[in-house]
Order: C-alpha cells, then structure tokens, then sequence
C-alpha cells in the first residue's frame, strides 16, 4: 500500500453513489437468502444484480486471481469463505456475505451477517456483539482522531463481552482500488497510528471470534476459520471522514432511522 489517497469532494460523491448502489444489493439479498439456498447462488445472484440491473462491476472478481463476486463465511468461517454449489444453507446457520461493487472507477466493500432461521442464542448474541463492535470504531471516525482510537473501541467492546478479536485481517483504505492505505487494525491501543483527515476512505470490518482469535487458512488456498472451530462473525462498513466526524458510504436502508444507536437493530 502507498500513501494514504484523501479524496475530493467530487471523488467523495462518486464512492456516496458507490456505496448507495451496494446498500442494494444486500436490500435484494434480504429476500433471497434462505435456508436450502447455495451458496454458489446467492453468488450468481449478487454478479447478475450488479452487472444487470446496477450497471457496475463486481469488484472482487478477479482481484487476485479470485473468480467469484463473493465471499460467504458460514459459523466457524472466519473470511474469505468461497461459493459452493452443494452447501446449502440450513436452519441455524451464521453466515457473512462480503460483496464489493465499482462504479464509475470507486470501489466500495462491505458485509453483512444473514441468520437462517432459529439460529442458537449464542450465536444471535456474537452477531449482535460484532454488530455493536463495528460501530464503536465507526463512532471514533473524526478529523484528528487516530487509527488506534478505532482498533481500541472496538477490541475493548469485544474484550468485555467475553470475545476475541481477529488479528491477521484488517480494514483499509478504500477508493479508485479496493485496498489502499491505511490499514484499519482492529485492536491498539489509544492515541497510536496515523492522524485521519477529512476526505479518507476506509472499512472497518471487524471478526470476532467466540472463542480463541487464532485462525488457519484451509487447503483451497482461500478459505479462513478459526482454529478451535468455534464460530466467528464479522460486520463491514465503507465510512468517509468528514469535516465534523464521519459518514458510513453503505449504510443500508434498515441501518438509516436507527443510525445513532445501530446495535439496537438486533
């Protein structure tokens, strides 16, 4: 990664209408995503959407070498999980959903956690934790505040509520390229790392584990979970510093009337 790209305000509308576009295609997802749907569909479904109706391209395809639109990360999958046209979701599952989108030349990335069906309390309680986590980051974006202001709040939330946070991945700068500077660590300390400033792009995308944050990568290469199989959840947003704080690039339609207190969602 280079240096960190602050944007123009012209370059901010173009990531808004980025973001907004993505925002739609998780409100389409809400009603497709069910138990004894494929993967390997709701993959297609995302690349069709985007490319068909949106007009935009699935920024993740191809990215590395990567062929699908998607990443889908069920229970004790960490990241990166990849489609698959015989696992099907059942009753009980956690799943991530992490879908990027370019439009215009500006990228935007974010994910979303779909539990199927009756999922067990333990598990509705991580996802909502994450949730809660994500958003203590976002709530320390503001000119002057420090990246390790960020990676605090959130393990601090995470720490108290009896989880791990995941330390090999990260958030990033975001803009004309999916992964800029800087890199969002989501653990630190307080008052370390770099400055932000009006017009930065960047995900906060927190995975939290249940149990131990240790992970492995399974054989295909792509694949990450944690290493004691308990379940992990992870939540993403796009934000834009602005001149008084921040504003969250993909916000949903469900997210928008509840937005100062957004863990009272679940």
């Amino acid at each position: 990664m280079n240096r960190v790209q602050v944007k123009s305000p012209q370059q901010q509308a173009l990531m808004r209408a980025s973001g907004r576009l993505l925002s739609q295609v998780f409100a389409m997802l809400d009603e497709f995503v069910a138990a004894g749907v494929t993967t390997m569909e709701i993959d297609r479904q995302v690349d069709d959407y985007i490319v068909k109706t949106l007009n935009a391209r699935p920024a993740s395809k191809g990215q590395y070498d990567y062929p699908y639109t998607l990443n889908c990360s069920i229970n004790e999958v960490v990241c990166h999980g990849v489609p698959s046209a015989s696992r099907k979701l059942k009753n009980g599952d956690i799943v991530n959903l992490d879908i990027t989108l370019e439009k215009n030349g500006f990228v935007a990335d974010s994910s979303k956690m779909y539990l199927i069906g009756e999922v067990a309390p333990a598990a509705h309680k991580l996802v909502k934790a994450t949730y809660a986590a994500m958003w203590k980051g976002i709530a320390q974006v503001r000119p002057g505040a420090r990246l390790g202001d960020i990676g605090h709040a959130i393990q601090k939330y995470a720490e108290h509520c009896g989880y791990s946070v995941v330390r090999e991945y990260c958030g990033h700068g975001i803009g004309r390229e999916m992964h800029e500077a800087p890199q969002v660590l989501h653990f630190g300390r307080p008052h370390t790392g770099e400055v932000l400033q009006e017009g930065m792009t960047f995900t906060i995308e927190p995975m939290i584990n249940q149990g131990t944050h240790k992970t492995k990568t399974l054989k295909d290469g792509w694949t990450v979970v944690t290493r004691d199989k308990k379940l992990s959840a992870q939540w993403e947003h796009t934000v834009l510093v602005t001149a008084d704080g921040y504003e969250v690039l993909t916000l949903r339609v469900e997210e928008a009337d509840l937005h100062r207190k957004p863990e009272s969602r679940l």
